[in-house]
């Protein structure tokens, strides 16, 4: 892998994923064009699909199954979860709404409201989708690749085991 494989300094090397574990009981309109079929996913293959996103060329739905396949990867739970996400969302609606404000210049209040919209009780909240992966497709949707600014994280458990009490809803 070369440098410009990665899409961040320092990465790991490719996700590997058994894409005919995932394709059965994933409906065909979610399959983001463009993506490798080779079962060998780049963080660089996901930004590829949000960029799309953000340009309104693929769908949330699309760009939520390509964060599904970076962030399981092999896992022999990952098949199921994603198909039950997507099932949850079937429209595609709340997650469409969720990361519309994505699109537009951000700042902290944003990726704030962003985040409080898609947890559990919330109105874009979907099922199944708790902050382990939906902090993985704000990231994906809210990055600004070679932009300054605030940018969005992953914030998985342990990330946010370690947040200060006055983190708010992300601890």
């Amino acid at each position: 892998m070369t440098a410009q494989d990665n899409a961040l300094p320092g990465e790991p090397g490719p996700i590997t994923v058994p894409l005919d574990r995932f394709r059965p009981g994933v409906p065909a309109d979610t399959w983001p064009a463009g993506l490798p079929d080779v079962g060998i996913l780049r963080r660089n293959d996901v930004f590829a699909v949000a960029d799309a996103w953000m340009a309104r060329k693929s769908t949330a739905r699309q760009l939520t199954l390509a964060v599904m396949l970076w962030g399981f990867g092999g896992t022999s739970y990952g098949p199921h979860r994603t198909r039950q996400i997507l099932a949850a969302d079937p429209d595609g609606l709340r997650l469409e709404a969720a990361l519309a404000p994505l699109r537009d210049p951000l700042d902290i209040d944003d990726l704030r409201a962003v985040y409080v919209s898609m947890r559990r009780g919330q109105p874009q909240h979907v099922r199944g989708l708790g902050p382990a992966f939906f902090t993985k497709l704000i990231y994906f949707a809210g990055y600004r690749r070679g932009g300054g600014g605030v940018q969005p994280l992953i914030l998985d458990k342990r990330v946010a085991s370690r947040l200060p009490a006055d983190a708010g809803p992300a601890r």
